[in-house]
């Protein structure tokens, strides 16, 4: 099991920045307000609402944004305020030695994703949730599974059946995220350790021929040989071609686990969509799948 950050108290600082793309001021002060109603402090990286073309700030603002997030002697959790590109640009920038003395909560999805895969790789866990862009419209569980994750009461997720849902049931180490940053990190020394996990997948925007690609190439890696299960999440807004690909999303991901017996779930609640509950990324889980729902439970 990966190593858990200290839980959040009332009153602990809970550090903002925008890694990636840049952000309009007023998603910041929505997320600052939800904080504050949670009972936590927040503080602002210091080029958080700057713009430099697509980005929040040049590569050596952001770099140093977040490197005195996770250097900052009070704050317990880095909340990244929204995704969109540009984390991959910071990774091989950043010291670590005060974060794997001190490690806290790290908190995102999307592009943040990138980020997901290097506190992993250093033994860590940390938070695919919610961000700033997003707070306004999320649903009440969503925001409520962020808050107890953060105050150590991780929430158990069950959803009811999908008929494409494949039944079983696995143990196993949680890991993933967005699905296109997990396939440009396959080559990198930073790749998740795919033995006896269970994988959670989303993405947005997407050709399904390109999502089939994606499969593909986890298939060529020997990732989809050492997974225990699959937890299928929002796969929002995807694009066919002209001439349509001919299957859809479950049909084309179970095509890939035609001579694999493991659980699999659609319909996951995480990902780019209103109820993107947390998760906590490098826990054990346990995954359950029958006819009549799928649960994904924490194991302690």
């Amino acid at each position: 099991m990966l190593q858990a950050p200290p839980s959040l108290k009332p009153g602990d600082l809970v550090y903002l920045c925008a890694p990636a793309k840049a952000i309009e001021e007023h998603y910041i002060v929505a997320a600052e307000l939800w904080l504050a109603s949670q009972g936590f402090k927040s503080e602002r990286s210091k080029h958080i609402g700057g713009r430099h073309h697509y980005f929040s700030g040049t590569t050596l603002e952001r770099l140093a944004d977040f490197q005195a997030g996770l250097d900052h002697p009070e704050a317990k959790a880095i909340w990244c305020v929204r995704g969109g590109y540009g984390s991959i640009q910071l990774l091989d920038g950043i010291q670590w030695a005060q974060f794997i003395r001190e490690p806290k909560w790290l908190i995102g999805f999307s592009d943040i994703c990138v980020w997901h895969h290097k506190i992993q790789h250093l033994g860590f866990q940390s938070i695919h949730g919610t961000m700033a862009l997003n707070v306004e419209k999320n649903s009440a569980a969503a925001l409520k599974s962020l808050s107890s994750a953060l105050f150590g009461n991780e929430t158990n997720i069950e959803l009811p059946n999908n008929p494409m849902n494949k039944n079983g049931q696995a143990t196993g180490t949680l890991i993933g995220g967005n699905l296109s940053i997990l396939f440009s990190m396959l080559a990198t020394p930073e790749s998740y350790d795919f033995s006896d996990a269970i994988l959670f997948i989303e993405d947005l925007a997407e050709h399904l021929y390109h999502i089939d690609r994606m499969m593909h190439a986890l298939r060529k890696h020997g990732a989809l040989d050492r997974i225990k299960g699959l937890i299928v999440g929002g796969m929002t807004d995807l694009e066919d071609t002209d001439v349509p690909f001919g299957m859809s999303l479950e049909e084309l991901i179970l095509s890939h686990f035609q001579y694999r017996k493991m659980p699999i779930c659609f319909d996951f609640p995480a990902g780019h969509i209103d109820d993107n509950r947390a998760i906590i990324l490098g826990s054990e889980i346990a995954l359950f799948v029958d006819d009549s729902c799928a649960r994904m439970s924490y194991l302690k």
